[in-house]
């Protein structure tokens, strides 16, 4: 039997307890929450043996196998590293760090304790995800990507989360060098990582505070990104984010010398696009009628998931935590390769130094050049 535990009881603990229930062969032997009511009401409500308001206290008591970091991400790193020195395997929510040096000791540590560690980009483990990468592994594409793009929304309203950030100037959220973007971006920018071959892209990164929030008074919140991402064979990439944009997407799409993919994560669909096209006025209508098709298909997998109780909304972390505890036990390799998380990081990065120079008020071509190359 894994014995897990989860540090940090706020709301998405919740989401990380509910999964694990769903998973055969393991126990959450603990909670663990600075404010001991917190821990108090997870322990109340799932499954759970003991809750703790001190960590060293639960790794000595509980003795878990395996920690779920769910914490505030400039707490990461320090949780991170005490679990991994204590011999357990790690689950950090994302962002995984607040910078790539970080992420990267926490690998080195991880690799030296024999210990596994993976970050929760679960939306690229959800069922429609999964059949991408699947027909990309295969050659789909007719080779490497030439192009991605990838956008992910965020809609900011005046109630929960949104308006908590929004109405509080010492929110934990402002604190982070990136503030808002660096605690929702990672699963954009991990779904491109994931298809980069370069371990230094160029990374030009473009951000602003919306109308709708200056109208507000806010001048910090950047709630508006577009990132240009390229690779020295040529390879591109585009990244967008908005609170703004309608509809409010989280779609990638991937483009190869034969054939390209979209992935639509709200309606969890596959769309595959023919490279070739059909001659004369064939164009017209065999297209509409192939993509009708498709999307009928689509409905059918996702009804015979949700047939099956296996179409939720955190289906993805499922498979995700799943796929990790098979790494401890059988000795596989983690279900997200190191260097996917190194380059995720990286690219963040990269992105942050541009938008802090451009805030700071410092032109750009005194400080840096206008494109950041991501180095190793």
């Amino acid at each position: 039997m894994l014995k897990v535990a989860i540090v940090g009881c706020g709301k998405i603990a919740d989401s990380h307890a509910s999964q694990i229930q769903r998973i055969q062969g393991c126990e959450i032997v603990g909670v663990c929450d600075k404010e001991s009511l917190m821990a108090r009401q997870l322990y109340e409500r799932f499954p759970v043996k003991r809750y703790f308001s001190d960590l060293t206290e639960l790794l000595s008591e509980a003795s878990p196998d395996v920690v779920h970091i769910t914490t505030p991400p400039e707490t990461h790193y320090d949780i991170a590293k005490l679990c991994l020195e204590r011999g357990c395997h790690v689950y950090v929510e994302k962002p995984f760090t607040l910078c790539e040096e970080d992420a990267r000791r926490l690998i080195a540590l991880a690799n030296d304790r024999g210990r596994k560690i993976t970050a929760g980009h679960d939306d690229q483990f959800r069922h429609a995800a999964r059949r991408m990468r699947t027909l990309v592994q295969s050659g789909f594409l007719g080779g490497g990507p030439v192009h991605m793009e990838s956008h992910y929304c965020y809609e900011l309203g005046r109630s929960g989360y949104a308006g908590a950030l929004l109405g509080d100037k010492r929110h934990w959220v402002r604190r982070l060098p990136g503030k808002l973007l660096q605690n929702v971006i990672s699963h954009g920018i991990a779904r491109i990582a994931e298809h980069l071959t370069s371990e230094s892209p160029e990374v030009v990164a473009y951000g602003f505070v919306s109308p709708f929030l200056k109208d507000l008074g806010e001048t910090e919140i950047i709630d508006e990104l577009r990132v240009i991402i390229s690779e020295a064979d040529g390879a591109t990439a585009y990244f967008t984010f908005s609170s703004q944009m309608r509809p409010s997407l989280h779609q990638f799409c991937i483009y190869g010398l034969k054939n390209g993919l979209i992935l639509d994560q709200d309606h969890e669909t596959l769309i595959k696009l023919r490279g070739a096209r059909y001659n004369s006025y064939l164009e017209h209508f065999i297209p509409p009628v192939i993509m009708a098709k498709q999307h009928l298909g689509n409905l059918a997998i996702n009804l015979r998931t949700f047939l099956a109780r296996d179409f939720h909304m955190k289906s993805g972390m499922k498979h995700l935590i799943e796929s990790f505890y098979r790494s401890v036990v059988e000795g596989a390799p983690a279900p997200i390769p190191y260097r996917e998380i190194l380059l995720t990081a990286r690219i963040m990065d990269a992105i942050f130094a541009q938008l802090e120079v451009k805030r700071s008020g410092v032109q750009a071509h005194d400080q840096m050049p206008l494109h950041a190359t991501v180095s190793n």
